[in-house]
């Protein structure tokens, strides 16, 4: 991977470097946040994943992530903020990071942490890879939903919901791929982010959240809450 670190306390950089290192990742380390604007800016497509700190010189980190987005809805990111600053992370993962980890942290966790969002980006890059004029199959079709893993594509009652990020797409797909079938937070961790011994519930609600404000764009809530157990796909109220 060519991994963009944007984090000003050179410390942690230098902590990490080794840890990169064993893994074979190359690394670009940028102090302040307009530098690493500057740097993603240069060329979008050079990199695989984004690490950002959220306390940042010059220019705040939540600013960063927001240009980051404007340019590239694909691009891995995630964003490594202090251990008290939980309204951080939720607007933090509004905007369109795709995880969190808190400091202090093991570099241990945050090595897997990022070999789990790769796992599920090269995924997402396979899909669109093999893309074909055939394609106009769908792999989840309902009365008023369809979706398509290969064009990456969802609709509802014929209307494209648009500009879904790779997780949120991951996230909508687990879901309506079992209809009705109630999923808990720690499920879903599992399955769309691959943690099955580590991760905060509310990197799902966060996600559910902007989900949810695509879909009611164009129609009808189908992501429903079942309280006190988790989430559920189901589109049966248009009938």
């Amino acid at each position: 991977m060519n991994i963009l670190m944007i984090e000003d306390n050179e410390s942690v950089c230098e902590m990490m470097q080794m840890f990169f290192l064993n893994e074979g990742w190359e690394v670009s380390y940028k102090y302040d946040g307009q530098a690493g604007i500057d740097a993603f800016l240069e060329d979008p497509q050079k990199w695989h994943m984004i690490i950002l700190d959220l306390n940042l010189p010059e220019v705040d980190g939540m600013v960063v992530a927001r240009k980051i987005r404007e340019v590239s809805s694909v691009v891995p990111l995630i964003m490594l903020t202090a251990r008290d600053s939980e309204s951080d992370q939720v607007i933090g993962l509004e905007i369109g990071a795709d995880d969190y980890v808190t400091k202090p942290f093991s570099p241990l966790t945050l090595i897997a942490r990022m070999k789990a969002l790769h796992r599920r980006s090269d995924l997402t890059n396979v899909s669109s890879d093999t893309t074909t004029q055939s394609d106009a199959e769908f792999d989840v079709q309902t009365s008023h939903f369809q979706m398509n893993t290969k064009t990456r594509e969802a609709f509802l009652n014929g209307k494209e919901i648009n500009d879904l990020t790779p997780k949120e797409f991951d996230l909508l797909y687990t879901l309506a791929n079992k209809p009705r079938q109630v999923f808990s937070r720690e499920k879903l961790l599992e399955l769309v982010w691959d943690y099955q011994y580590f991760g905060d519930e509310r990197t799902v609600d966060a996600h559910i959240k902007k989900l949810r404000q695509k879909v009611e764009k164009i129609g009808p809530q189908v992501i429903q809450t079942v309280w006190g157990v988790g989430y559920k796909f189901d589109d049966s109220g248009d009938e």
